[in-house]
């Protein structure tokens, strides 16, 4: 492929083309073996760098994959064998507006750095998926990201405010701005967001901040089983909305045990770490509310905390999870979603399908608001296994469709998943689907093979 043009309409060092260089640029976390051979990658440093190659790629019929930091757990910047990744880590301005609170940030500053800047001032920026320290805002837009306190403060659409995105002809729109109302046409903004590059690349977001959080006193629970403690969460949430509800079962929490002790008790068949952020005299309120649910549910031990440093060891515990079990062997990652109530019938049924596949499917979850993340070990050496456990990660998809739930709650569909995206949305949505998708990117090269 001549890739003169495209080297010509780039600063010096933009383009990489060296394959030992673009390995990296290959693939994201989940590194599911869907990834082919980049003809280059494009590092950004700009917007005008990243309109300059889409309007190549556009003018070549070259596909394009977008790509932010690669902790991505759905194959969703899987490079494509002769296209180009165009990857805007280098992209990281921050700005903090104090009187619209709001950050204008460009879409390779991490999610860490957001909430650095914006406490400075007293802010919050609440989306805070487990990856928080190494995930990116692009990428968060990319698949509305969430994390342990969307159970109350909701996910990452629920923050972008506005968006500047390269369109797949090269057209730089902006969609939104710093006000907090706006109802003007057609709701283009919230088309974007989680729609995992296939319809444009992120270059700037508009992300809506909140004063900070108060302190929070932390509730742990232990239970016999995850069904038990299921019961519990359909019971705390059927009265109240705590700021963080988590869940561990047995398995991962023996798992983050091997991988790095926190002192959890490997005997505990699963474990609930709730807090609340009320102030005052509601704070223990709430505190007391769960206290009595987890009880009334069979907890073997509740208590309850206001040390930061006590409360951390276990969210930190429940934060590792995902690296923990990487280290039991090769993982697919699962991230359905039911309606609350339907929890316990899928924590059960993700215990049914690891035994009748034979494989480990550790659970662990943001219980508060239904999302859960089974995740599939198995031994990537042995062809029986792998079978298997492929069995079980597309059986458990099935599972939570069944119980009127979702696919994919934060991750996104990406390569990983989109053979079971048809079974949840129907054929009259995928259509629909499909023509939003050939309206924007009629040559279809953003990101082809991903979602759809």
């Amino acid at each position: 492929m001549d890739l003169s043009a495209l080297r010509e309409a780039l600063p010096d060092g933009v383009l990489l083309t060296e394959p030992v260089a673009m390995e990296r640029y290959a693939h994201d976390f989940a590194d599911d073996g869907s990834a082919g051979s980049p003809a280059a990658v494009v590092r950004a440093g700009s917007v005008g760098d990243v309109q300059a190659a889409v309007r190549w790629a556009a003018a070549h019929r070259v596909p394009v994959v977008p790509r932010g930091a690669g902790t991505g757990l759905s194959g969703g910047s899987s490079a494509v064998t002769g296209g180009i990744v165009v990857c805007v880590e280098r992209m990281r301005a921050i700005e903090i507006d104090t009187a619209c609170q709001v950050a204008v940030v460009e879409p390779g500053a991490l999610n860490v750095e957001v909430k650095q800047a914006a406490a400075q001032h007293g802010l919050w920026y609440p989306p805070d998926p487990s990856s928080y320290e190494i995930c990116s805002i692009g990428g968060n837009v990319a698949t509305n990201a969430g994390g342990l306190c969307c159970v109350k403060y909701g996910v990452t659409t629920d923050y972008v405010l506005g968006l500047d995105v390269v369109l797949a002809d090269g057209t730089l729109v902006t969609l939104g701005g710093r006000r907090i109302k706006d109802v003007a046409g057609l709701s283009l903004l919230k088309l974007f967001v989680g729609s995992e590059g296939t319809l444009g690349i992120v270059t700037r977001a508009i992300l809506r901040l909140v004063p900070a959080q108060g302190a929070p006193a932390t509730l742990v629970a232990t239970f016999d089983s995850m069904n038990t403690a299921s019961q519990a969460v359909v019971a705390i949430r059927s009265r109240l909305r705590p700021s963080m509800m988590e869940l561990m079962d047995h398995a991962s929490i023996n798992a983050v045990e091997d991988y790095q002790p926190h002192g959890l008790d490997r005997a505990t068949g699963a474990l609930l770490i709730a807090q609340s952020d009320m102030a005052g005299d509601a704070r223990a309120g709430e505190l007391e509310t769960m206290r009595q649910a987890c009880a009334h549910a069979g907890a073997g031990e509740v208590f309850c905390t206001e040390e930061p440093t006590e409360a951390e060891m276990f969210i930190s515990a429940r934060r590792i999870a995902l690296h923990a079990f990487e280290h039991q062997g090769a993982v697919l990652f699962e991230d359905v979603g039911v309606p609350i109530p339907a929890l316990p019938a899928l924590v059960d049924g993700i215990a049914a399908v690891a035994a009748r596949h034979g494989v480990s499917i550790p659970v662990v979850a943001h219980a508060g608001d239904g999302n859960t993340h089974p995740v599939v070990v198995y031994d990537a050496a042995d062809p029986a296994s792998a079978t298997a456990a492929r069995a079980a990660f597309t059986e458990v998809m099935a599972l939570a469709i069944s119980l009127d739930g979702t696919i994919t709650g934060e991750h996104g569909v990406g390569r990983a998943k989109k053979g079971a995206l048809p079974d949840q949305l129907g054929p009259d949505v995928m259509a629909l689907t499909r023509r939003v998708k050939d309206a924007l990117d009629p040559d279809g090269i953003m990101n082809p093979g991903a979602v759809l």
